[in-house]
């Protein structure tokens, strides 16, 4: 268990003078006034990762219906709003926005520090993305910048977070102005996702771009765009180009879930939703993500439906899967995952198969599948492709066949799974078996109680429009 020592400092003071040279007294001579951003960058894309990717395993995997919780499971339930072992991913995301605003305010007052913007920029749209996917409208304007601007930033609507100025969209347009237009001699220092090749920076926006053009296809005309970054071909195409980092075997940088006691690693397993899609696609990742349950006579897998009443069910661990070793034994396999290539695949596939672009959908969804195997350390079987899994298998559709396989591959990357089913309804996940959202999968996350206390008044309008702040009013893409 983990020990948490606060220490309280009173301060005494006389009824005058308290404040005399107030801020001299109170400045350390030996401490710096700014981080550099090299520092600030590592530690954004490191926080960001390593807290979203445990998020993606603890909550984001069972909205998803990857895995299921035995217990303390209230968020498997579908009570969103009593974060148990997760949950919570609004402070993740605030305070990496931050920190990462400070980096781009650096970038552009100081002259050494201008390789920073593009970067900046891109990552804020990464980041901001990933917030307003999962809330829907919520603080961005106003927000990041308390010291020079407001602590009670307003709610802005999501449709303006993806495509006003210095938005989603535009973000990822002057980021990769801004490396383009980059001449200085000083390299970019603290990337762990790409070690400074500022080209690999642009091949990430514009695979995120990809994927938020797709995101808001429904709502607005994206074809065209689309069709020029696809032409264009600057994007990720290769794992070996992937937006991420690896963790080790060894802390503080090894994944968390093999930091924390084995009771926390235990309460999650195979989940029936994951167990059957698996299954029936005979696929080999089955023994990546997860192992043979105990009980079993040879090498079987067995998953448990999700949101069980824990204090009603007795549940046999040995009867149901545990995670595979990538998540507590060897680590070091395992990365914290921004963007990849078969995302990238498996969305420019499902921009085909819809004729947003010209392309071969089949084509572009089979080097998906190749690239998912291959990124998740497992070899693709020679039959894979003619099976169950083939882009024109019937009894189902090619945009399922694409969308599950993105959904398998996306097992712990944050909330991803979950949102790609709220955004095309596939794969098909199950009602969960005690819920305590009126048997509705959830459509939203829930503003946290720290938003209405902190910001009463902005949080209301915001609380109003969700119907009270509930789950189950969908985000504007989503409408």
């Amino acid at each position: 268990m983990k020990k948490y020592i606060v220490i309280i400092t009173i301060f005494i003071a006389a009824t005058t003078g308290c404040t005399k040279d107030f801020e001299e007294i109170n400045t350390n001579p030996n401490a710096p006034v700014a981080v550099q951003p090299s520092l600030l960058l590592r530690q954004v894309i490191y926080d960001f990762g390593e807290q979203m990717s445990y998020e993606g395993f603890v909550a984001g995997d069972l909205l998803g219906q990857h895995r299921t919780a035995l217990d303390f499971n209230l968020f498997d339930r579908h009570d969103l709003k009593s974060p148990q072992l997760g949950g919570n991913p609004w402070s993740i995301f605030y305070t990496n926005l931050r920190d990462n605003e400070i980096i781009l305010n650096q970038s552009r007052t100081t002259d050494a520090f201008a390789v920073y913007e593009g970067p900046a920029l891109i990552l804020k749209a990464y980041m901001a993305a990933g917030l307003t996917d999962l809330f829907g409208d919520v603080p961005y304007f106003e927000a990041f910048n308390g010291v020079e601007g407001t602590v009670t930033p307003k709610y802005d609507l999501q449709e303006d977070i993806y495509q006003n100025e210095n938005g989603i969209l535009d973000n990822l347009e002057k980021g990769i102005a801004a490396i383009n237009a980059y001449n200085g001699s000083i390299g970019l220092e603290g990337d762990i996702l790409f070690d400074g090749n500022l080209q690999f920076w642009i091949q990430f926006a514009n695979s995120l771009k990809i994927k938020y053009l797709i995101r808001i296809s429904k709502k607005v005309d994206v074809a065209a765009q689309l069709q020029s970054i696809y032409t264009q071909g600057n994007y990720i195409t290769n794992n070996s180009d992937n937006a991420v980092f690896d963790f080790t075997n060894s802390e503080p940088n090894s994944f968390r879930l093999a930091q924390l006691r084995v009771g926390d690693f235990n309460n999650f397993v195979l989940s029936e939703t994951m167990e059957e899609i698996l299954l029936d696609l005979d696929d080999a990742r089955i023994a990546t993500f997860f192992r043979p349950f105990a009980n079993a006579s040879s090498n079987e897998f067995n998953g448990l439906i999700n949101g069980i009443n824990s204090s009603t069910t007795s549940i046999a661990l040995a009867d149901y899967s545990l995670s595979g070793t990538a998540f507590r034994e060897d680590t070091s396999t395992l990365d914290a995952n921004f963007m990849t290539a078969w995302e990238t695949s498996f969305l420019l596939a499902e921009a085909a198969a819809k004729g947003l672009i010209t392309a071969n959908a089949e084509t572009l969804y089979n080097e998906g599948v190749a690239q998912a195997f291959e990124y998740w350390n497992t070899a693709l079987p020679s039959n894979y492709l003619v099976g169950n899994a083939n882009y024109n298998a019937a009894g189902t559709t090619p945009l399922a066949q694409i969308i599950t396989q993105k959904w398998i591959a996306s097992i712990i990357q944050g909330y991803e799974g979950w949102i790609e089913y709220r955004r095309t309804g596939f794969p098909a996940l199950k009602a969960v078996s005690a819920s305590l959202n009126n048997g509705l999968i959830p459509v939203r996350m829930p503003y946290p109680a720290e938003a209405a206390t902190l910001n009463q008044e902005n949080y209301s309008v915001a609380e109003a429009a969700t119907n009270g702040n509930s789950l189950d009013v969908n985000v504007w893409w989503n409408e």
